[in-house]
């Protein structure tokens, strides 16, 4: 998958360099490409923001700059461009599925108070991390482009995990343990160390189903 980011803060994404994102771009599943908007502005100090027409408090980023980014990136990335913003359907695993699906995808990260309205034109989906504030796009990004690459065939060592693991079927993840046996009083279960895989598996169903219903009852679904 090509992943292209337009940022006014690009050292935010060396997140990228580590891990198991960073052997993946090394192995060719994944290429990351960010782009600094400042780059693509017709001011001669780099601007991209201003004050708001019809007064109020904060800068809103220009629109000039950001689609000047967009169709450079344009060039050799034909994938949806995606805005990280509040108006946007809230992240979650099937939107994680669905995107990981795609072959190409540009991100924008809005700052300050917001972007220009005009660049709405521009932009195929928005997507939102949560109903609270951040201080940029930066910080939604990072999270939701890790999500989405872990989900791409190759990226991660075994995909079993991914079949297992919490959110996957709308459960969270069965309790894990591993050594020691023993911890000041607290003990692996049993059945763990039974060799019985039947019993096992029926186990981690039980436990996944107990703790969602205790933590995250919104996940199950009403029949």
């Amino acid at each position: 998958m090509r992943i292209d980011v337009l940022t006014i803060f690009p050292n935010m994404f060396s997140a990228f360099d580590e891990s198991m994102i960073k052997r993946a771009k090394e192995n060719g599943i994944l290429n990351i490409n960010i782009h600094n908007i400042r780059d693509y502005s017709l001011d001669k100090h780099k601007k991209v923001d201003d004050y708001p027409y019809g007064g109020g408090a904060g800068m809103v980023m220009m629109v000039e700059p950001i689609v000047r980014t967009i169709e450079h990136v344009k060039n050799f990335n034909f994938g949806k461009v995606i805005l990280l913003g509040p108006r946007g359907k809230i992240f979650n695993h099937e939107v994680a599925l669905n995107l990981s699906k795609e072959k190409e995808l540009i991100f924008i990260c809005g700052h300050y108070e917001g972007i220009d309205e005009r660049v709405y034109n521009y932009i195929d989906e928005e997507i939102s991390l949560g109903d609270f504030i951040l201080t940029g796009g930066e910080m939604a990004a990072i999270p939701i482009i890790d999500c989405i690459s872990r989900l791409i065939p190759g990226v991660l060592s075994s995909t079993q995990s991914l079949h297992e693991e919490s959110f996957s079927k709308d459960t969270l993840e069965y309790p894990q343990y591993t050594k020691p046996r023993e911890f000041r009083g607290l003990i692996v279960p049993d059945v763990l160390l039974s060799g019985h895989h039947l019993n096992i598996k029926k186990w981690r169903q039980d436990e996944s189903l107990r703790l969602t219903k205790k933590l995250r009852p919104d996940l199950i679904k009403k029949e």
